[in-house]
């Protein structure tokens, strides 16, 4: 048997930063997937090896199944329904299967993954030999949650082959989980985000599983429906950024200039939620409710600026989209990162082309991408 899981990377529309000051955000998925296939051998096959592509990096891992058992010795997938935090110790224990292999210097960050992988797959598959292979259209470390997409599309895949999963395995395409089935791949994925973060939000791999919209705020996460289409180019500026220092930064600032501040946090709260609610609106004016998204994202971003997170390479992107008319944004943390336009409905195929490749003579890399799709997904024996 063979199984595939897909899940999306995520955006946030609307409300970085401020939302660590109690202000609402707005964050989607995004129509670009991790995916992963998962494959038992035959017992013909006479195969007792655990092995990984990760065919993205190019890196390839294999351990005997009787290695695993002497490093995490008695099998762990008896609580496959509650799952579990992975202590510091077996980190540390995973570990040493990981450094067997030695990645190159280059690539030293995909390690933490690799342990997510494992502790993942011993703790819902146990000890069985597999093959799992891993592909994905998300740029790693842009913000645009790569690692949740990988943890929440493994889970998915190996939930699809336990006994913890309830999945008609006779559907063809693409499916979806059940409720219950979302929910237990998403604690999982969490599990897997805390190897790999420390301590994540929740909210990648929220948004990852279940797809569409999330409105978050002071820790709470609500799922919404769009009804309406939108589609963004995504402009990775490929410019890294540190995440605790920018948000170090806009904390600072707000000490210098508490009141100024506290009024910019408010008035992106205000955005955020008018935001969503264009979003969820049943009106059928799609032109009218993109224009207002358009206006609520140049608030946004000049918001943004006040805080002190924009970047050269982002202003970059803001002047060459303008000088089509076109609107962009930050998403994330700024400081580099990757950069929203939204793509109007009207808008020509040939001046979509033009601008990307204004843009990618930059050095920047483009995606496009519509928002708030399908989360995760699966599909068995390969159909799709």
């Amino acid at each position: 048997m063979e199984v595939r899981a897909r899940a999306p990377g995520k955006i946030i529309l609307a409300g970085e930063h401020a939302v660590v000051h109690g202000s609402t955000a707005v964050a989607s998925s995004i129509g670009l997937f991790t995916s992963v296939s998962l494959r038992f051998p035959s017992p013909s096959d006479n195969d007792d090896t655990l092995t990984l592509h990760l065919t993205d990096v190019g890196l390839d891992f294999s351990w005997p199944v009787g290695r695993i058992k002497e490093v995490l010795p008695g099998s762990v997938n008896s609580i496959v329904s509650s799952p579990t935090t992975c202590s510091p110790e077996t980190v540390k224990h995973i570990a040493t299967l990981v450094e067997e292999h030695k990645i190159p210097e280059a690539k030293t960050g995909i390690a933490s993954g690799v342990i997510a992988f494992l502790w993942l797959y011993t703790s819902i598959q146990g000890n069985k030999p597999a093959t799992v292979t891993v592909s994905s259209k998300l740029p790693l470390g842009a913000g645009l949650g790569s690692s949740a997409a990988f943890c929440v599309s493994l889970s998915g895949a190996l939930l699809a082959l336990s006994d913890s999963a309830k999945v008609d395995s006779s559907q063809e395409g693409w499916i979806v989980f059940g409720e219950k089935e979302q929910q237990l791949a998403n604690k999982w994925a969490f599990e897997g985000e805390k190897i790999i973060h420390g301590k994540p939000s929740g909210l990648d791999n929220t948004v990852s599983t279940f797809g569409n919209l999330i409105k978050f705020k002071s820790g709470a996460l609500t799922c919404m429906k769009s009804n309406m289409t939108l589609k963004m180019l995504i402009t990775n500026t490929k410019v890294g950024r540190n995440t605790k220092a920018l948000v170090a930064g806009v904390s600072e600032r707000k000490n210098r200039h508490p009141d100024a501040m506290t009024s910019v946090f408010t008035a992106v709260d205000s955005i955020s939620n008018e935001l969503a609610s264009i979003i969820q609106s049943s009106s059928n004016n799609d032109l009218d409710k993109e224009q207002r998204v358009e206006e609520l994202m140049e608030m946004n971003q000049g918001l943004l600026q006040c805080m002190g997170v924009s970047h050269a390479s982002i202003e970059m992107v803001l002047r060459t989209t303008l000088k089509y008319k076109l609107t962009s944004k930050l998403t994330g943390a700024g400081g580099g990162g990757c950069v929203l336009t939204l793509l109007p409905a009207l808008l020509s195929a040939t001046v979509i082309g033009k601008v990307i490749e204004e843009l990618e003579q930059c050095g920047f890399q483009c995606f496009i991408a519509e928002i708030g799709g399908n989360g995760l997904e699966i599909c068995f024996d390969g159909q799709s």
